[in-house]
């Protein structure tokens, strides 16, 4: 028998991630004339995912997002449920049991690999572990980060590497207008970096960051940027073939940075191109002793060859930023070579009522905004599906049913309000402290601020 929705019987969707896919999606389906009735779930007590803890702590206006997605979560037809993790505190079978339709919003919280000898020595890591690390994730939080390395190497040429360039680049003092976490902070101002190297195997037309984040750069206190002009060398076919004005903005930045006179400051950022690492090198003792790379050029297809010309970078340190990668989810299917939850446009392959929006739909692309047309198309089908009878119903369709279920296994659910308490002692502590935010990091911790 198929789902009839009514003023009495709501549609009763889960939505699985609170990051921005999912509560994009969220607002999607309150926009519709059907009836919903919503619970956001996350792993973490905190919602907005990738907002919170993967945007870069210095970069405050992206992050004024978060009060829409707050209308959107304190909406009486919606709860969220943190603290709740998928596959344990609530299973596959549960969720289908307890709601019409399933939507799976959990982006791509694990890396890809660079593939080369050395890549597990003490100092390398990827990128996406010390983003974690500097916004206070509670899954990082407790790691000791000592930055005693001279010399960092960030590898990729998108704006998470240069996100992560910046941070090491920057002093203290700029970094205490930014929310980073406490311990970050107080781990930058050791910091022994002087030089940072972004690595990329292609040239300047190829890189995926963007103008605005790559002309900060040339703003910082205490760093400058160096560019080899002969690395951004461009022939006049090769520059007559871009057209993507982002692009041709970035060349202008980079010609200004490579022209600039060095003004002696005291660390330094050196944007690579043409060049791809081919091994870590040990220091004898398993940590990082340096990097050694291999010069490129570009064959007709654009594609980066080596030229079999190598020199060894002076670090200790290593991130990888070549890529997020998503990760399964218990009793849900996954293409392991894309990295993606398999789905037709947001309908989970041989699943009925299952849907799927955001990274973990399309792979790790775009901007924060980009999900939101990505999440409204996938909750177009699922309404369709819904006024076209596909959708067969749940069986224990209630809020009661799902806290019973919860509360049995000893789940301790954070509320929405729970997080309104949590984020209203954040900013008090960082007020007191002349920053917008003191974020609690430790799982523990957060749990203990509750709406009494």
């Amino acid at each position: 028998m198929s789902l009839t929705v009514t003023p009495e019987r709501p549609l009763r969707v889960a939505v699985i991630g609170s990051g921005p896919s999912g509560i994009f999606a969220t607002e999607a389906l309150l926009k519709s004339d059907l009836n919903v009735d919503i619970d956001v779930f996350d792993r973490l007590p905190t919602p907005y995912g990738l907002v919170r803890y993967g945007v870069a702590p210095d970069h405050l206006t992206i992050k004024s997002v978060t009060r829409g997605f707050e209308k959107t979560l304190g909406d009486p037809r919606v709860r969220f449920l943190g603290n709740v993790e998928f596959g344990t505190d609530l299973t596959h079978q549960d969720a289908l049991s307890h709601y019409d339709a399933i939507l799976y919003t959990v982006g791509a919280s694990s890396d890809r690999r660079l593939g080369i000898p050395g890549e597990d020595l003490t100092g390398s890591m990827s990128a996406t572990e010390f983003v974690a690390w500097y916004n206070g994730h509670p899954d990082a939080a407790a790691r000791e980060m000592v930055l005693s390395a001279g010399g960092v190497a960030v590898v990729g040429v998108g704006n998470v590497a240069l996100d992560v360039s910046r941070i090491l680049a920057k002093t203290t003092a700029e970094l205490r207008s930014s929310d980073i976490a406490a311990h970050a902070l107080d781990a930058l101002e050791h910091s022994a970096v002087k030089d940072v190297w972004i690595l990329g195997r292609r040239g300047p037309a190829q890189a995926a960051f963007t103008t605005k984040e790559l002309r900060e750069f040339g703003e910082l206190h205490e760093s400058e940027p160096v560019v080899n002009p002969a690395e951004i060398a461009l022939t006049d076919a090769e520059e007559a073939a871009i057209t993507d004005n982002v692009k041709k903005k970035n060349i202008e930045v980079l010609r200004d940075f490579a022209a600039r006179e060095r003004e002696g400051k005291p660390r330094r950022v050196h944007l690579r191109f043409l060049v791809s690492p081919t091994e870590i090198i040990d220091d004898g003792t398993g940590h990082v002793g340096g990097l050694k790379v291999e010069r490129n050029r570009l064959d007709e297809n654009g594609n980066a060859v080596g030229t079999g010309e190598y020199e060894v970078l002076p670090v200790q340190m290593v991130l990888r930023s070549v890529g997020y990668r998503g990760v399964a989810l218990p009793g849900v299917p996954f293409d392991e070579r894309r990295g993606v939850i398999p789905n037709e446009e947001g309908r989970v392959e041989g699943r009925v009522g299952e849907y799927t929006a955001g990274w973990i739909k399309r792979g790790p692309s775009g901007v924060v905004g980009t999900n939101r047309k990505d999440a409204t198309d996938t909750v177009a089908l699922l309404l369709a599906d819904v006024k076209g009878g596909a959708l067969p119903g749940a069986a224990h369709p209630t809020r009661e049913a799902v806290d019973a279920l919860l509360a049995g296994r000893g789940v301790p659910v954070y509320s929405f309000a729970d997080w309104q308490t949590l984020d209203a002692h954040e900013l008090a502590t960082g007020q007191a402290e002349g920053r917008p935010r003191r974020k609690v990091v430790h799982r523990e911790m957060m749990l203990g601020h509750r709406r009494g």
